[in-house]
């Protein structure tokens, strides 16, 4: 499924609806590198935001300064990108498809798994392309992983431990941390969209999830520490770690085989660099880690003591999504990561949430 009006060697026209956090460190940066992409109008009426962008991307990008501006000139466009809040990303969505054009929305897709799969059906319905972006499948610990789990280096894999922690005693605000459901805010949603994907990607589907959510900070509104259990359809046991209160961070991966285990400690890079301004198409070693943060590869000792031997951490890779993208549009290759896809993650985000409120595990 295509749906777009670019021809071989001119560049897709691409929209961005939201300039926070989502849309000017992550698509935006990663967009504007992607060969084959211009990122064409920015939708944002926040004058500060629209000077950040243009000091970065010059008078090439144009503003709107609402979504509906852009379906009114579909015809100039061949993607739009949805980084706007939780909240909108179905109405958005929907708007989008309808008009006419590709899409791509920032994780989660929606607040429901129905919602996902009904978006789904109106991708397939109009021809086009609906993609979610979940840019942690190209973080190096996660590609790395998928090459041992390749090469058969662990074995029959037992138990998989990830971990998206961090250490913020004061809540920030904002509708991230709002309590308010129709805002789809909170831990659950936001890191374990990530952490409940990789776990789907590498082993499969879920046949049960049971979980625990707290809500620890003073202030906090909704979910700060959470830990979902899946155990997948062919016997893998999930642990997945998400939470604002870890004043002592474990490891990112901890992934136990019949053979050998992977340990691996701190985050990739990516996040970071692109905070700091750092841009991959003028980056040399994008996403590239010292030796020094190697995870360990072995049995029988803790990676802390010497046990194992030090795993050279594959770079880490978030343009290969957008120049997924690209060639899904331009020549009809794979969609990176569908709805349906997306679906399946949220089937476990509901299922947890119900686990976490009724105190026991839920079978899908």
């Amino acid at each position: 499924m295509t749906g777009t009006t670019g021809t071989t060697g001119t560049p897709l026209r691409v929209a961005l609806i939201g300039y926070g956090l989502a849309g000017s460190v992550f698509h935006a940066p990663l967009i504007a590198a992607t060969e084959g992409l211009a990122l064409d109008t920015i939708v944002t009426s926040n004058p500060e935001r629209q000077e950040q962008a243009r000091a970065e991307f010059g008078d090439g990008v144009s503003f709107a300064a609402t979504p509906e501006e852009l379906w009114a000139r579909a015809d100039e466009l061949d993607l739009i990108v949805i980084a706007s809040p939780n909240k909108t990303h179905v109405p958005l969505a929907t708007a989008a498809l309808k008009a006419g054009l590709p899409v791509v929305v920032d994780k989660p897709l929606a607040g429901t798994a129905a919602e996902a799969r009904e978006l789904a059906a109106l991708a397939e319905e109009r021809g086009l392309l609906l993609s979610v972006f979940q840019n942690r499948r190209w973080d190096n610990d996660f590609l790395t992983l998928r090459k041992l789990l390749d090469e058969g280096e662990l074995g029959d894999v037992w138990r998989f431990e990830s971990r998206f922690e961090r250490w913020r005693p004061q809540p920030k605000g904002g509708w991230r941390e709002s309590g308010d459901p129709a805002e789809i805010g909170g831990l659950l949603y936001d890191l374990g969209s990530h952490v409940v994907d990789q776990a789907l990607v590498l082993f499969g589907s879920a046949a049960s999830v049971y979980a625990e959510t707290d809500v620890r900070r003073p202030g906090a509104q909704t979910d700060d520490d959470t830990f979902i259990a899946i155990t997948h359809t062919n016997g893998v046991r999930s642990h997945l770690y998400v939470s604002a209160t870890t004043a002592q961070l474990g490891p990112r991966l901890r992934v136990l085989g019949s053979q050998a285990g992977y340990v691996k400690y701190g985050l990739d890079p990516q996040e970071a660099d692109l905070r700091e301004g750092k841009r991959p198409d003028k980056t040399a070693e994008w996403g590239v880690e010292p030796e020094s943060l190697w995870g360990r590869v072995g049995s029988g000792e803790s990676p802390l003591t010497g046990g194992g031997r030090p795993e050279p951490t594959l770079p880490g890779a978030y343009p290969a999504y957008y120049a997924a993208i690209a060639a899904a549009l331009r020549d009809g290759a794979p969609n990176p990561v569908t709805a349906q896809e997306a679906a399946a993650a949220l089937d476990v985000l509901e299922a947890a949430r119900r686990s976490a409120t009724e105190g026991t595990a839920v079978s899908l």
